[in-house]
């Protein structure tokens, strides 16, 4: 049986940083557009740890922002140096590229958790074909020979090249960022996020729970209790963790808290700490207790 209370109460597996030093941290985003909420409402490693420190968010697994910085993780891997027990870091490489693979054992050297690939997103509408490439699989196989797991953001139009590295490389785990913000308006039983559900099969794959799902958790005819129910039956809860993704969603860090525990009240205390701890420390071994 699960001991929840000697486990931390609450990690966020995708909040972002942004330095104000553009010389030490040069800008240069992934696809030549800067986000805009890195360059309106940016937070500084310092001030997220504030942040978390006042809403009482224990661990953080810090997402590099590609769309600020594009590959060089270094504002990232310098922030989390200080405290390695308290925070992990999630890194970005070029994964198509020829040295992808000593790319990816250098940050990890840096102290560097986890991986992202970021294939769409406000700087980057539509659906790049990044997963499709099999110059990808050296990087995405080294992934899980070390125990990274691997971030995707991604739009439904990317399912069944993810299904295929899901199929050939069992061993690489991969999250899903926001559940791929499926359409729940029309309610019970959700047929716009059946393509999620059937997901649920690959028992490498987790989805991160953010803020971008709970801001639609009543949605024309959807409840969490309806929606976010049936996603925990189908994957289970120990295989969803939660991410702010603050700064980057508006609200406040208190508001996005306070938005997860409403959303997920309805749920046994054993599957709410798998949401909000227990997931994340599976994922990023250094995040335990």
């Amino acid at each position: 049986m699960l001991d929840t209370a000697m486990t931390t109460r609450l990690i966020d597996i995708h909040p972002h940083i942004i330095s104000p030093d553009t010389t030490r941290y040069p800008l240069d985003p992934l696809g030549g557009e800067r986000s805009g909420w890195s360059a309106t409402r940016p937070v500084t490693f310092e001030q997220y740890a504030a942040a978390m420190d006042a809403v009482g968010i224990d661990k953080a697994a810090i997402v590099h922002s590609s769309t600020t910085y594009g590959f060089d993780n270094s504002y990232v891997a310098d922030s989390i140096a200080a405290q390695p027990k308290r925070y992990a870091g999630v890194y970005s490489v070029d994964m198509l590229a020829p040295d992808a693979t000593q790319k990816i054992r250098y940050w990890r050297g840096r102290g560097l958790a986890g991986l992202r690939v970021f294939t769409t997103g406000s700087t980057m509408p539509g659906q790049a074909p990044t997963l499709e490439d099999p110059a990808l699989h050296p990087a995405w196989s080294l992934a899980g020979e070390l125990g990274i797991p691997v971030c995707v953001q991604i739009t439904k139009a990317a399912i069944p090249a993810l299904e295929k590295l899901l199929t050939a490389f069992p061993q690489t785990l991969a999250i899903v960022d926001h559940m791929m913000k499926p359409d729940i308006s029309s309610g019970p039983p959700y047929a716009g996020a059946q393509h999620l559900f059937d997901l649920a099969r690959f028992k490498n794959l987790y989805l991160k729970l953010s803020s971008r799902n709970t801001e639609s958790a009543y949605s024309g005819k959807a409840t969490p209790e309806t929606f976010f129910g049936r996603v925990v039956r189908e994957f289970g809860a120990d295989r969803i963790a939660w991410g702010s993704n603050f700064p980057a969603a508006e609200d406040s860090l208190a508001d996005i808290v306070k938005a997860l525990k409403d959303y997920i009240a309805f749920l046994p205390a054993a599957d709410q700490h798998w949401i909000m701890a227990g997931t994340a420390q599976k994922l990023y071994p250094v995040l335990k207790d």
